[in-house]
């Protein structure tokens, strides 16, 4: 049977798992370019149960978001498209089960492993810069798309390549290619292509076992693909039986194929069966109580070293076991202080996160009701930054973001707050500004990084940015919310891009808008 032959076959399967509507057409909708928040949330909105799973987790520490999020529109609007996108799909296959027929398959099995590498592609693409997390996060559960799609349409065959697997304790790439003439990655990758879905999702699926077959010049989908193969590891760590063969492949793979630094591969051996547990909570799936990387390496020594050991010894052994883990626990215990102190800040620009933020939104709206003064919210967008990043790369997109935040927050007083908001887009909360003080900031602002020179090692760089400005009296205003204030910047700044960009834009609640 040829490649095409089986392709046929499986696609006019009446086992082979379909995309709910929402999903279909939310695929179909975020490969248009002028796809907007407002249309997925909408699209999301229609699916009831879908939205209070997504609201759920949106809920939850898998986000930490310090605010309630109420509505799936206003979900949307925190997390944006391809966080939604993740989440939509994750719900959507992580309800697929067996098919009629039995089959030795084990779905509950294949669905922890999948969630454990959609949680380690996303914890390693956190590491790494200009690659969005939640679009790793996707990509590492479906990785093995192919291995469900020949268990659900083929039950009978693959029956004797999972009797392989078991056997010699191999991947099953050798006896899938013998049994149907193709394995699972040009499976999954092949029907993921026949739902519509975008490049940066099957380029993993197909290479994902072999990362270094991939040729394309993408630098998204080369890290994306490489932290999928690399989180195939991480998950074996936790459950395989030979979890120190898989370490040492990890530590020393993580740092060749993403340059990954010993810091950053021992954070993510740290938070990884945390984050596995948690993430089974949010998409209710039961995981037994992992064990930390640590403890599963530090039993896996103890089980050989105990092999020809007397009980006498055996014995010293397991204390000696005992008073490391116990100094362990409290080399953890520090770590994590650290991390707490890290928490509040951007990576990539040193100045504050969207998490910070909204801690510090909340407690200047306390500050302004108490003492009934002004307070000022400018959006900041820095024009055309997508043009940007293709014509210049993305390595060269994180410099200017760097140093654009780094010209905003040289520009703003000192108690001013100054904050990423998500990708290109930045924030700065003005702390007893009315709207002409507010605004004179950021025509000088503007005007400022308009005249600013973008100096690297190899080149000169110019952009322009556009600002919405809002402000409110929250001890005053009867109808005054946090998320109101957020809105009226939001939407200025969008008045700011449709009239040209590289200008500010004031909402003004009686006038409605108000342009320079």
């Amino acid at each position: 049977m040829t490649n095409d032959e089986l392709l046929a076959k499986i696609l006019s399967s009446s086992e082979l798992p379909t995309l709910p509507t929402v999903a279909s057409q939310l695929i179909s909708l975020t490969s248009r370019e002028d796809a907007t928040l407002a249309d997925l949330g909408e699209l999301v909105g229609r699916d009831i149960s879908l939205s209070a799973k997504i609201l759920k987790v949106s809920n939850s520490a898998f986000y930490s978001f310090p605010q309630q999020i109420g509505s799936i529109q206003q979900a949307v609007s925190i997390l944006g498209m391809n966080a939604v996108r993740s989440l939509v799909l994750s719900f959507s296959f992580l309800r697929m089960r067996g098919g009629k027929t039995a089959s030795r398959f084990d779905f509950e099995k294949f669905w922890v492993k999948s969630l454990a590498t959609a949680v380690g592609t996303r914890l390693i693409l956190e590491k790494v810069r200009g690659v969005d997390p939640e679009e790793g996060f996707v990509s590492g559960l479906l990785q093995n798309l192919g291995e469900l799609i020949l268990a659900k349409t083929f039950p009978g065959e693959y029956e004797t390549v999972l009797q392989a697997k078991s056997e010699q304790g191999q991947e099953g790439l050798t006896e899938e290619e013998a049994v149907f003439g193709a394995s699972h990655p040009f499976i999954g990758a092949s029907v993921a292509k026949s739902w519509g879905f975008p490049e940066v999702l099957i380029a993993p699926i197909q290479f994902h076992h072999e990362p270094e077959k991939y040729l394309g010049a993408n630098p998204v989908i080369r890290s994306t693909i490489r932290a999928v193969y690399l989180s195939d590891l991480l998950a074996n760590i936790l459950l395989s039986d030979k979890p120190e063969s898989y370490h040492k492949r990890f530590q020393k793979e993580a740092g060749k194929l993403l340059g990954l630094t010993g810091e950053a591969i021992d954070s993510i051996l740290e938070q990884f069966h945390i984050r596995v547990k948690e993430a089974g909570n949010y998409f209710d799936l039961k995981i037994q109580a992992t064990k930390s990387v640590q403890e599963i390496l530090q039993e896996a020594n103890i089980r050989l070293s105990l092999i020809n050991l007397d009980y006498d010894q055996m014995n010293k052994q397991l204390i000696q076991a005992k008073i490391n883990l116990e100094n362990l626990t409290r080399e953890l215990e520090l770590k994590n202080k650290i991390l707490d102190n890290l928490a509040n800040m951007d990576g990539l620009t040193s100045v504050y996160n969207h998490r910070y933020f909204q801690n510090a939104l909340d407690q200047e709206i306390s500050r302004a009701t108490r003492h009934g003064t002004s307070l000022s919210i400018l959006f900041i967008d820095i024009d055309f930054f997508k043009k940007f990043n293709d014509t210049y790369g993305h390595q060269v997109g994180d410099f200017i973001l760097a140093e654009f935040a780094k010209t905003i927050g040289a520009n703003i007083r000192q108690y001013d707050i100054l904050a990423r908001y998500g990708g290109e887009e930045f924030v700065v909360l003005l702390p007893e500004t009315n709207t002409e003080e507010a605004l004179t900031v950021a025509e000088k602002l503007r005007d400022v990084i308009e005249k600013t020179t973008f100096r690297d090692n190899r080149d000169e760089y110019h952009v322009t940015a556009s600002f919405g400005q809002a402000c409110s009296k929250p001890g005053v205003e009867d109808d005054f919310s946090r998320d109101i204030l957020v809105s009226r910047a939001d939407q200025a700044l969008y008045e700011a891009k449709q009239k040209g960009r590289n200008r500010v834009a004031a909402f003004i609640p009686k006038k409605k808008w108000f342009s320079f």
